[in-house]
């Protein structure tokens, strides 16, 4: 990752050369504090490790304070439009707050919130998008990453000037160019931490494409602190699809890596079957190694060479393999049983 800031967020470390952290928001109504709680803490079995809420008005940002009581993940209140619910949230207890530059109101409004966000020593994101870029920006560039980062560091340099130095950045677009575009171009602006995302990417199928393509070229090229995988699902999802975006980008080690191929017309037995039980299998264990679920011999020890075990199909039998060499011959009736025998002597030998 790019050599930025380090901020802690309850905690939590961004930037300074830690790991990509996970974040999701809730989807439910704060002032609900129960089932906020239970929706957070839910996130967290789901390896969520910075959670936002929505603060839409006094309840919100008073039941802020009972929220974090009942959940161990550092909680950052999202304001729009009021610097007064800002302040009331960090009041009541939030590890952070995150601003949108267009409707959080000039620098009295800005400098209301800095004071307190210095008073109780927590960060701020400032995070633009393209529905709220502010009016001089957009009449001077139009909507593109010109104004999304103009508009976003501009309020930076507010903060800045009351004293807030622990600040995150977001430049978020719908469109995966835009926001690529956008980020590229705030990395070599700033040192602050960035929070990636591609905003309102849309339902599940949609928007993890969407988020794996903008967010994991951005990784890819050192960019990125922290990131949030935008749904219109239930956010758990966001976390799965976080998870596996870091481990596509090499930036996750600890889990169990399941190699499949597509399959084609040479595969004569389930592997499609086998390959979904053992990811659903494996998915619980934090550690380092590889499974291969090849269709035919084709497809076999060869190409999944490095995988720690592997099976591959043929007419009636199935060939395990480890480290690319085969070791057994097993009926394909009784191919998955000796698999998972070999999967978990493997997983427990790691243990």
């Amino acid at each position: 990752m790019n050599n930025t800031k380090l901020v802690s967020v309850g905690g939590v470390k961004l930037g300074g050369g830690e790991s990509v952290k996970i974040q999701s928001m809730t989807t439910t109504k704060t002032a609900d504090v129960e089932k906020t709680a239970a929706q957070i803490n839910a996130l967290e079995k789901a390896g969520c490790e910075i959670v936002r809420v929505a603060v839409s008005d006094e309840a919100d940002a008073l039941a802020v304070k009972e929220v974090v009581s009942k959940i161990k993940l550092p909680l950052v209140a999202d304001i729009h439009f009021s610097p007064k619910l800002a302040v009331m949230a960090i009041e009541n207890g939030a590890h952070k707050v995150r601003i949108n530059p267009g409707n959080i109101g000039g620098e009295k409004e800005i400098k209301y919130v800095a004071d307190c966000v210095k008073a109780h020593g927590i960060p701020v994101r400032v995070g633009a998008n393209t529905g709220s870029i502010e009016k001089n920006f957009l009449e001077k560039y139009g909507k593109n990453e010109y104004s999304l980062v103009e508009s976003a560091l501009y309020n930076v340099g507010i903060l800045e000037k009351f004293g807030v130095n622990d600040i995150v950045v977001s430049v978020k677009a719908s469109s995966v160019p835009l926001t690529v575009k956008a980020y590229t171009l705030l990395a070599q602006r700033t040192d602050y931490p960035l929070h990636v995302g591609v905003t309102e990417a849309g339902t599940t199928e949609a928007g993890i494409v969407k988020s794996a393509v903008g967010i994991g070229s951005l990784l890819l090229n050192g960019i990125g602190d922290t990131i949030r995988v935008s749904l219109t699902d239930d956010p758990v999802k966001e976390i799965d699809a976080a998870k596996l975006i870091l481990r596509s980008c090499g930036l996750d080690e600890a889990f169990v890596e399941v190699v499949s191929c597509p399959t084609c017309g040479r595969c004569a037995w389930a592997s499609m079957a086998l390959a979904e039980k053992v990811t659903a299998f494996v998915k619980p264990y934090k550690k380092r190694a590889k499974i291969a679920v090849m269709g035919c011999v084709v497809n076999g020890p060869g190409e999944a060479r490095d995988a720690d075990i592997g099976i591959a199909g043929g007419n009636g039998s199935c060939l395990l393999f480890k480290k690319g060499e085969p070791y057994k011959k097993v009926d394909a009736e009784n191919a998955e049983a000796e698999f998972f025998k070999e999967i978990r002597s493997l997983l427990d030998e790691q243990s």
